[in-house]
């Protein structure tokens, strides 16, 4: 209804520029920033998150206009777009996906695209680039995006011809999400969006040279794992976000319970299952729980599915389950037998490969195997577990704070960790349990993810409650993405454990540096008046007899809420690897 009203000038006004040429058109034919946002409504896209720009402006003239059909999130830094699309993409297994302008607007979502790629989330990345006469001429705000980001994305691909939009729309959204998810971007110049094309809606390629996201599985290998499943005396399930990606959370429920399998999660992994399952062991890695580690390298099979043996989960590979066989399942044939070799490969997807296994693998009950895992468990909470929750020091641990956050939401919360000492204290005492999650920033380990990623979360799940636990270092990084919070209206809830330091970086440096602690001590603002300032409730608490009802008051607001909790300031996180030592040797203390 406005273009209709604009269509017809009051009297004494001229049309406006460009309209008369507009109305001239052919009906099929549109600008390539139409096409753009038509390709990316009918691949089902709905939200995207971006900042405007030179570069990219046509494309935002464009959306002005379908605001029905794509609701577009203003961040404050780039940065914010694609962390807000990764958590989105994350939080309901559609793609995300953002927008940027060139120069300085594209390598602001560098980062994030290297985040995207190493935990396998899917997103779409569209930014704009100077016209194509000026391509090299290091024009202003020109960088060549394409060359840039290449080792980070999936595929990418620069547009200069209108004519390819909706093609490679589609074909960015395809690869995106199939097979092993991941960033992909599109690069397009300022002359293919002005530029016009006859616009067909384009049918998704299933099929494209070179590319076979979905392999056939393998009956035969399928065979033979499970005859070593049914052979081990003392087998461990190693469960990675793959089982998240494909959706296969009943089938490796079906499958560990039917072959009476202990199984233990990644830092990504967590929450494909509920943390109360019996068979669950605990978390995997650097800071994981005792019971997993110590048994790793004891253990006559690991069973890996959709996870990649990264080296905060192995330590030193030459001391990694020498004495183990291993059966690696993932649907990325480049992560199989790249880190640890594997008796049997499965390139499959997760779902379809463990209810094949289900069905094939024998009954089995492993007490004496589980009762090793309690004895472990035993140890861990006598030495750490029990002090950790149940300090003698007055001041607020972060451990008892998640697990009073565990306590007061029932493990059902969408909690979004950023990266640090508070994420492994989070990781370890949170719990996911049934409709719950934990999301963070694995393989990159980027601080300043869980702020944006939470809005992205909160637009993405109305269902649960979102609450983003982040370090007083990490808040400040990407703190300006309270303004769109508040904008927005997305009730995100902001938990910072203040601890006035770089916590993990500062726990190195008092264990492997003497306790020089170089630049890790912080002088921080007051975080509740900042979130005051944007518009936000807040709440300052240091008083462990103040913690249940501070939470309780955060979940209960239906508006963003920030709770700063001041906690220990030089807790340590516990049981810990060192770097370099195998995950055996993993200390208590």
């Amino acid at each position: 209804m406005e273009l209709e009203r604009a269509a017809v000038p009051a009297a004494g006004q001229t049309r406006l520029p460009g309209l008369e040429r507009d109305l001239a058109r052919p009906s099929n034919t549109i600008s390539g920033a139409e096409a753009v946002v038509r390709s990316l409504a009918e691949g089902g896209v709905r939200t995207v998150f971006g900042y405007p720009g030179g570069a990219i402006m046509p494309v935002y003239d464009a959306l002005f206009d379908h605001g029905h059909e794509i609701r577009h999130v203003l961040v404050r830094h780039e940065q914010g777009s694609i962390h807000a699309a990764e958590g989105y993409a994350r939080a309901c297994g559609r793609t995300g996906v953002c927008i940027a302008t060139s120069g300085p607007g594209a390598t602001n979502l560098i980062t994030g695209i290297a985040d995207a790629k190493m935990d396998s989330t899917p997103v779409v990345c569209i930014t704009g680039q100077v016209p194509s006469s000026a391509l090299g001429s290091d024009a202003f705000q020109e960088t060549d995006v394409i060359s840039v980001s290449a080792p980070l994305t999936k595929w990418n691909h620069q547009i200069t011809d209108p004519a390819e939009i909706p093609a490679m729309i589609s074909k960015a959204l395809y690869l995106a999400r199939s097979g092993r998810p991941g960033p992909v971007l599109v690069d397009i110049t300022k002359d293919a969006q002005i530029g016009t094309l006859a616009y067909r809606p384009h049918e998704e390629e299933h099929e494209i040279r070179g590319y076979e996201p979905f392999p056939t599985l393998d009956e035969e290998r399928v065979e033979a794992a499970c005859r070593l499943i049914d052979r081990a005396k003392r087998p461990l399930v190693l469960v990675g976000q793959g089982v998240l990606l494909s959706g296969a959370q009943k089938e490796l429920g079906e499958f560990v319970e039917k072959a009476g399998l202990p199984f233990a999660c990644t830092l990504l992994g967590l929450g494909a299952i509920t943390s109360e399952h019996p068979l669950y062991v605990g978390l995997l890695g650097m800071h994981g729980n005792y019971g997993p580690n110590i048994k790793t390298n004891e253990c006559d099979l690991l069973v890996a599915v959709g996870m990649r043996f990264d080296d905060r989960v192995t330590g030193d590979l030459a001391k990694y389950a020498r004495q183990a066989k291993v059966v690696h399942l993932d649907i990325d044939a480049s992560e199989i037998g790249k880190n640890v070799p594997a008796e049997v490969e499965i390139l499959a997807d997760a779902r379809e490969a463990l209810g094949a296994m289900t069905t094939r693998v024998r009954s089995r009950v492993r007490t004496a195997w589980l009762a090793e895992f309690a004895a472990c468990d035993a140890v861990e909470r006598a030495r750490v577990i029990e002090n950790d929750l149940n300090p003698a020091s007055p001041e607020l641990r972060m451990s008892e704070v998640m697990d009073r956050l565990a306590a007061r939401t029932g493990g059902r919360a969408l909690v979004i960790a950023d990266v640090g000492q508070h994420q492994m204290a989070a990781a370890r005492y949170y719990g996911c349990r049934e409709g719950g999650a934990f999301i963070t920033s694995g393989g990159l380990g980027t601080m300043g993810f869980a702020l944006p990623a939470a809005m992205g979360v909160g637009l993405a799940r109305r269902d649960r409650p979102v609450v983003a636990v982040i370090g007083d270092g990490g808040f400040q990084m990407t703190s300006q993405e309270l303004a769109t919070i508040v904008e927005e209206r997305i009730p995100v809830k902001v938990m910072i454990l203040n601890n006035g330091y770089l916590g993990m970086v500062r726990q190195w440096q008092e264990l492997f540096f003497r306790r020089r602690y170089s630049q890790t001590e912080l002088t921080n603002p007051d975080f509740v008046a900042i979130a005051e300032a944007y518009g936000m409730e807040g709440r300052r608490v240091s008083e462990r007899t103040e913690l249940d009802a501070s939470i309780d008051e955060m979940l209960s607001s239906e508006a963003p809420y920030l709770l700063e909790v001041v906690v220990e300031r030089e807790e340590n996180v516990f049981p810990m690897v060192p770097a370099g030592a195998g995950c055996a040797e993993i200390r208590l203390e």
